[in-house]
């Protein structure tokens, strides 16, 4: 495929994916609309990476759905200077979104391999491997925290690096569905509500302690 074809794939994306779908916030849609999705995926899927569906990146993960990652970016309502932690990065193109948005990004990250891709994509994000879980403290606290697919819980480890009144933004598994979330850090507390139900992936390790039987 040739440039041309992304360029009418991805306007196509917002037109009928973005746009009609609640992403609301024209600054998400220009950067969707300008950043290369198909640079972020491994060349034998770019030509899936304008569908709406979830793109395989290898190990087990997986790019999100464009209208779920468009759906975040605008409930997080990203501010230039805004500086952001990333949850399971991947191969860097929310970091991406965000860098374009104006925010300062440390982006987390615990697959090596795609840690050496994301850092190859995106020279102007922290890239952090380690723990999706523990997040990035000794960079902390950030004013908006974005994980970037489904968790069973949202662990403290990570709501504690939030500023206060920092935002959060990602996805919750409940009861077999997956629902979109935002929230807010105030003082001690941290809430959170639901705002559409979407298929992000499922990332690894947010899995909740198995219930205890007798």
């Amino acid at each position: 495929m040739t440039e041309q074809n992304f360029e009418q794939l991805r306007h196509a994306m917002v037109v009928s994916q973005l746009r009609t779908t609640g992403v609301s916030d024209a600054t998400v849609v220009a950067a969707m609309g300008r950043v290369a999705r198909e640079g972020f995926v491994p060349a034998d899927k770019a030509p899936l990476a304008y569908l709406d569906i979830a793109v395989p990146l290898g190990g087990g993960r997986a790019l999100n759905p464009p209208m779920v990652t468009g759906r975040l970016l605008t409930a997080a309502q990203i501010q230039p200077g805004d500086r952001v932690l990333l949850i399971g990065a991947a191969t860097g193109y929310v970091a991406a979104l965000l860098i374009a948005l104006g925010a300062s990004v440390v982006a987390v990250e615990d697959d090596a391999a795609l840690v050496a891709q994301g850092r190859a994509n995106v020279a102007g994000a922290e890239w952090v491997e380690g723990s999706l879980t523990a997040g990035a403290s000794a960079s902390a606290p950030y004013d908006v925290i974005v994980v970037d697919g489904a968790i069973e819980q949202i662990p403290a480890s990570l709501t504690d690096q939030l500023a206060e009144g920092g935002r959060f933004v990602g996805a919750i598994v409940e009861n077999g569905v997956v629902r979109l979330v935002s929230g807010a850090r105030g003082g001690a507390g941290f809430g959170y509500r639901a705002f559409a139900d979407a298929d992000a992936v499922v990332l690894p390790g947010f899995a909740r302690p198995a219930a205890f039987q007798f």
